[in-house]
């Protein structure tokens, strides 16, 4: 039905939702055994199908249609606007639908692109990888330079963000947005879309669809790219830290430890 991979994430959802009603009817002992292995994959995926295919599957293509057309149409306004939009969608949910959406967008255009060296489309991938690089950066630097404000797993998760964030993995940051969804979140998001926006600006481009640091001599203007990539993760370790600080009981600890 042309969801794409919207469809694929409520078609997921809904299959998990509707096996976990099944299995909790109440059947006959001898139908027990034969629940995990036939009855429930195979009526689960029938109902799952067809939810979709009467009621959901026009609505999200609709959905999935609206978003990209919305995109295309800010490439002919402010590069800037474009950045800050992409990246604010980038660090919105790290690695859910909204990410997913301005990845694709960004990794779409690379086909478009062609040979072209200086195509908008490589500016908008180099946005998109920034910009989903600055979350788990920024956990990881507020980790280290307020420790106390984290709990020890999140100091523990803070140390993998390195590496996760330098690789492009927007999911490093989710145990901590999983805790303190609000304020990393919205830290994430300002961050993020500072990084995207800059990025555009300075005209950098890039035709790896991933990669993060490891991919920097595939760039065009690699040296701005990580100017702005410092700028958002700079800004939303400020706003984070800021954030936590105003929190009594994390502030108490901190000034403990500092003590």
């Amino acid at each position: 039905m042309g969801a794409g991979f919207l469809g694929g994430i409520v078609t997921g959802l809904l299959g998990g939702l509707v096996a976990k009603w099944i299995a909790s009817w109440k059947v006959h002992k001898g139908v027990r055994g034969v629940m995990p292995v036939v009855v429930i994959p195979l009526l689960s995926s029938l109902i799952s199908v067809g939810l979709f295919i009467t009621l959901l599957g026009r609505p999200i293509t609709a959905l999935s249609d609206g978003l990209n057309e919305w995109l295309t149409g800010l490439q002919g306004g402010s590069a800037f606007i474009l950045g800050v939009v992409l990246g604010a969608m980038m660090g919105f949910d790290l690695g859910g639908p909204v990410n997913k959406v301005a990845y694709f967008f960004g990794t779409a255009g690379l086909a478009a692109a062609g040979t072209a060296t200086d195509s908008t489309a490589l500016t908008i991938m180099a946005a998109v990888m920034g910009a989903g690089m600055v979350a788990p950066l920024a956990m990881a630097l507020a980790t280290t330079v307020r420790p106390r404000l984290f709990s020890e797993p999140e100091r523990e998760n803070g140390k993998a963000a390195w590496l996760l964030g330098a690789s492009f993995i927007s999911e490093g940051a989710i145990p901590f947005a999983a805790a303190d969804p609000v304020r990393v979140i919205v830290s994430s998001v300002i961050g993020s879309a500072l990084t995207g926006g800059l990025i555009m600006v300075f005209g950098v481009t890039l035709r790896a669809p991933h990669g993060g640091i490891w991919v920097l001599p595939l760039m065009g203007g690699f040296l701005w790219f990580l100017v702005a990539l410092a700028a958002g993760v700079l800004l939303m370790t400020a706003i984070v830290v800021t954030l936590k600080s105003r929190d009594k009981k994390l502030a108490t600890v901190d000034a403990v430890a500092t003590v």
